[in-house]
């Protein structure tokens, strides 16, 4: 079965064609980061007004590339949330209206569940159950997923997301936007052992917390003068990663997880890809990181699984913005 996938969940405009949930043949991403860097964050409506610019001419590129016709697909998925409101109405609106054209069924993609199956994506199959840890600019998640859509929340963030915290400290530095790339590039020169910032461990809970981290940060930074930002960014990253990497290991090793899967964009950070691989006894999935930061491949090979499970959604498919996975 061939999947056309349309993300449209925040900054990045992307459509690809996925065949039986495994195998990209078309994989296109349109980002906005040179529009949005020059104000520090993403703006909502400079997005979706991009997204539609940009929509119908990524989703021909897609089906170019994948050499596919609109006879050629099995059904349209689309991300519906969680997300910017505006730049999902977009993706969801321009799905409708191909599948209505084309007479395909479509699937509504929560954009969480989406990131866990970029684990699919490289010739692999991920062993369950698997505790899978979703790091990104909105979500820090870690779920146990028992079999496809069974999913448990075992904890979140309690305040700002790993990426969001990564954006916020690259601006206290003035390294710029995005943070996440910002601090990793900074880090290369600095000393993670420089300055020993705060773990918010959370003790009896597998939930997390980097609000007082960044605090922590941006008090070191107001009280010296020539710190080095090179050193803070190391630290900084050490700090985050510490965290994630022990409390995932932790619980996959109490749950018995025969997998740990690691997605979303903060999972593109080296530092956390080699300590998790370093420290965990558990096998371990990582996507690529060009499938780590948000794509339609990820969309598409989910649809696959739900549109194989019989799960289709109607005409009346609406954006959910804060939608949850579990």
């Amino acid at each position: 079965m061939n999947i056309l996938g349309i993300e449209t969940s925040c900054d990045e405009t992307a459509a690809a064609v996925v065949q039986n949930g495994t195998q990209i043949l078309s994989n296109v991403i349109a980002s906005q980061v040179d529009i949005h860097s020059r104000y520090g964050g993403i703006v909502p409506e400079v997005a979706s007004r991009q997204h539609l610019l940009t929509v119908i001419p990524i989703i021909e590129e897609a089906m170019s590339q994948a050499q596919a016709r609109w006879s050629d697909l099995d059904a349209i998925a689309v991300t519906i949330g969680p997300g910017l409101a505006g730049s999902l109405l977009v993706g969801v609106n321009m799905a409708k209206a191909i599948a209505l054209a084309q007479g395909l069924p479509i699937i509504g993609i929560n954009h969480l569940e989406a990131h866990i199956y970029a684990n699919w994506l490289e010739g692999r199959a991920p062993d369950f159950p698997a505790v899978c840890l979703i790091v990104s600019g909105g979500h820090t998640d870690l779920v146990l997923m028992r079999g496809h859509g069974d999913y448990q929340l075992l904890g979140r963030t309690r305040d700002d997301a790993a990426g969001e915290a990564f954006d916020k400290v690259a601006r206290i530095l003035g390294l710029g936007y995005p943070g996440g790339p910002a601090i990793e590039q900074a880090a290369v020169d600095g000393n993670g052992t420089t300055y020993r910032l705060p773990r918010a461990w959370l003790k009896g809970t597998d939930d997390f917390s980097f609000s007082g981290l960044k605090t922590a940060v941006l008090h070191l930074v107001q009280k010296n003068d020539d710190i080095s930002a090179a050193d803070v960014a190391a630290s900084f990253q050490e700090s985050v990663v510490d965290v994630l990497v022990s409390k995932t290991v932790d619980t996959a090793r109490k749950l018995g997880a025969h997998q740990i899967l690691l997605c979303g964009g903060v999972a593109s950070n080296q530092l956390l890809r080699q300590t998790m691989a370093q420290r965990s006894p558990i096998p371990i999935l990582i996507p690529s990181p060009i499938l780590c930061t948000d794509n339609a491949a990820m969309t598409a090979s989910c649809g696959y699984f739900r549109l194989k499970a019989g799960e289709t959604s109607g005409w009346d498919l609406d954006v959910e913005p804060n939608i949850r996975l579990a």
